[in-house]
């Protein structure tokens, strides 16, 4: 007969079943917790900066990679050194030399980059919250020795409460002292100065050429006062537009330092970052170099399709299909970088526990996907991705015959005409819409400027252009390509900011 025992007549009682069912699981979750501790790095989780701790994790990581690649070589800091007094006064004198083939009696400028060329005083320097209403001015004049030799003369136009500091400024001069005329606050300035002993005995109404910079109150001030004003000569143009072995090592310098900056970052971005902090990490690498920051365009996909952003950037997220079109420009000792990079951060990688083992055992049993191989990666839109690759090598194609054709006395405008016929014969004449580059020193844009139309203007050894041609399909992406080449006295460009763009994973 069966024998039906209750509870309690049982050799298994209830509590150890539920001790024995509590162990079960206790090793179950116990197994799943350190396989994930063990296979954690080979689940196919990416950490993404969606959430407050997970940015400061991965952007911090991200961070500390690119400072760490950018400063394993420090190549680029070394031929660089700050301009030196002699060669400010030997400015000074080429000045003076362009102006007396100009018939003028001297030319004007006030706190700026001009006065950052001559002067090695800055608006920064010089007013650090704004520019001042009362007029500080430079003058460089031209005088003559008998022997016919044209030098310059320096003199200033200041307020006189402010003439302690304009002597404190440190302004090169070959002058023991200063040649101040000073004004008082209830004195015309304009009149001040036409009256003054600089132009007392000329004559006839002194003749001045107005840098490009200075402000139109200023010039009506002086015509009013009786001078004649006119715009900057070629000659005078063709002083700064002409760099000294010293600025082409200050240039070098700082448009190689920032192009390896975007070229140590690149290997560090993951998938999730914005495009404001990319924009930050970049910034502080150039930071620890110690270049000061000027601007920094990072677009992400159809934003860079406009060829500097629209009004709504800055919070796209990379993912491994972006084109990312970064434009960046730092100062380091006075001088200014402007380089664009256009590249795709790197496919996913394989592990060696992706397809088999414990790790593949676990992933399956959580439901977890496994990450891809890099073999396997396929972008989202396959169509999409070729065109970014050919477009790609169009622009570098563009870049590379524009660089051929830098060569002394050719036109500015064949210069971008060699780079667009690229573009155009490869039916993208359309996405090219801005010129091909610009003069680049002290400012990042000077003159003479690279476009189709400036066929006056001819290249001379010592210029200093960029070569940035690009094509901009809208909705879509852009790719841009930016680099620094100075005119040499040879038909071979001079290549100033670093190794060029191999590929758009090797940017």
């Amino acid at each position: 007969m069966e024998k039906h025992l209750s509870v309690g007549e049982s050799g298994v009682s209830s509590d150890r079943i539920r001790r024995l069912l509590s162990r079960s699981a206790v090793l179950l979750v116990s197994t799943i917790l350190a396989g994930l501790f063990l296979f954690w790095p080979h689940i196919g989780f990416q950490e993404q900066p969606g959430t407050f701790a997970a940015t400061i994790s991965v952007v911090d990581k991200v961070q500390k990679c690119a400072i760490d690649n950018l400063h394993r070589d420090l190549y680029f800091l070394d031929p660089a050194k700050p301009i030196t007094t002699e060669e400010f006064i030997s400015r000074h004198d080429r000045l003076a030399q362009a102006l007396a083939a100009s018939d003028v009696e001297a030319f004007v400028f006030e706190p700026g980059y001009t006065f950052q060329y001559y002067g090695n005083t800055s608006q920064v320097d010089w007013e650090p919250w704004e520019p001042e209403e009362r007029p500080f001015l430079m003058l460089v004049m031209p005088e003559s020795s008998s022997d016919g030799t044209v030098t310059a003369k320096t003199a200033f136009l200041s307020p006189h409460f402010e003439e302690g500091r304009v002597r404190m400024l440190g302004i090169p001069s070959r002058d023991a002292e200063l040649d101040i005329v000073v004004w008082e606050e209830h004195w015309n300035p304009y009149t001040t100065l036409i009256e003054s002993h600089l132009f007392k005995n000329l004559g006839r109404p002194p003749k001045l050429i107005m840098d490009e910079e200075i402000r139109d109150y200023i010039v009506r001030g002086l015509d009013a006062a009786g001078f004649q004003t006119k715009g900057l000569s070629p000659a005078v143009e063709l002083v700064r537009q002409t760099k000294s072995p010293a600025e082409v090592e200050l240039i070098r310098a700082v448009n190689t330092g920032t192009v390896e900056a975007v070229r140590s970052m690149r290997p560090c971005l993951i998938p999730g970052l914005t495009e404001n902090e990319v924009t930050d990490i970049l910034n502080k690498a150039m930071l620890s170099v110690g270049f000061s920051l000027f601007f920094n365009i990072v677009l992400f996909e159809e934003h860079a399709a406009l060829p500097h952003g629209g009004f709504v950037t800055g919070s796209k997220r990379l993912t491994y299909d972006s084109m990312v079109l970064i434009d960046v420009g730092a100062h380091y000792l006075g001088y200014s970088s402007d380089i664009c990079r256009s590249f795709l951060i790197d496919p996913p990688k394989a592990t060696a526990c992706d397809s088999q083992g414990i790790g593949a055992w676990l992933r399956r049993i959580l439901g977890l996907r496994t990450q891809a191989r890099e073999s396997d990666w396929r972008p989202a839109n396959a169509t999409l991705h070729e065109e970014k690759l050919r477009v790609w090598d169009i622009v570098l194609e563009a870049q590379t015959a524009a660089a051929k054709a830098f060569k002394p006395n050719a036109t500015a405008a064949s210069i971008d005409i060699a780079a667009r016929k690229i573009i155009e014969d490869a039916g993208y004449g359309y996405g090219f819409t801005h010129r091909l580059g610009h003069g680049i020193g002290i400012k990042a844009h000077e003159s003479p400027y690279l476009n189709k139309w400036n066929t006056e203007v001819l290249l001379r050894p010592g210029m200093t252009f960029t070569d940035e041609p690009g094509i901009y399909l809208e909705n879509h992406f852009g790719v841009r390509h930016e680099d620094i080449f100075l005119v040499t006295k040879t038909d071979v460009a001079e290549l100033l900011s670093g190794p060029r763009a191999r590929g758009p994973y090797e940017p």
